[in-house]
């Protein structure tokens, strides 16, 4: 599957946030363009396998039960992120997903817009509370967070 998704900082949060999930997430490998993760969304895990950079990615998710989650999260140690996720409608095709990150990540705060084969992403227009595009800045990728010891520099 083909993920299509831009993504953008965020200085103020928007009204109308969505309630927070609490995510963590691991990386078990990251070679080149490929990495592998381990995510515990509010209690849903995944294992996912991502390939290439920057807006169109290859994304394969697995769901995982409670105990695959807990074998395979000790093996992340060192590459981990965490963070609250509040989702935002935009419009009626589109939802913005709005990342704060906690520990040592706290103050970053990050929107992704997911788009859908019918919604081009050139076609666009961020609202006025999006702040720069990081869209294939690798600083800003979560698997190269998760190694890192604070926010990038902007």
């Amino acid at each position: 599957m083909i993920e299509r998704e831009r993504k953008f900082l965020v200085d103020t949060l928007p009204d109308g946030l969505g309630p927070p999930v609490s995510v963590r997430q691991g990386y078990l490998a990251v070679d080149g363009e490929v990495e592998v993760r381990v995510r515990d969304a509010g209690g849903q895990h995944t294992l996912t396998v991502k390939g290439g950079r920057g807006r169109d990615r290859t994304e394969v998710d697995t769901p995982l039960d409670e105990t695959q989650f807990g074998a395979l999260w000790p093996l992340t140690d060192g590459r981990r992120i965490e963070k609250e996720r509040h989702r935002v409608p935009i419009d009626v095709r589109l939802t913005a997903e709005v990342d704060v990150y906690r520990g040592r990540h706290q103050g970053l705060r990050v929107v992704e817009v997911e788009f859908h084969a019918e919604v081009d992403p050139d076609a666009f227009t961020p609202p006025d509370w999006f702040g720069p595009e990081v869209t294939g800045d690798p600083r800003y990728a979560n698997a190269a967070l998760a190694a890192t010891a604070g926010p990038p520099d902007r």
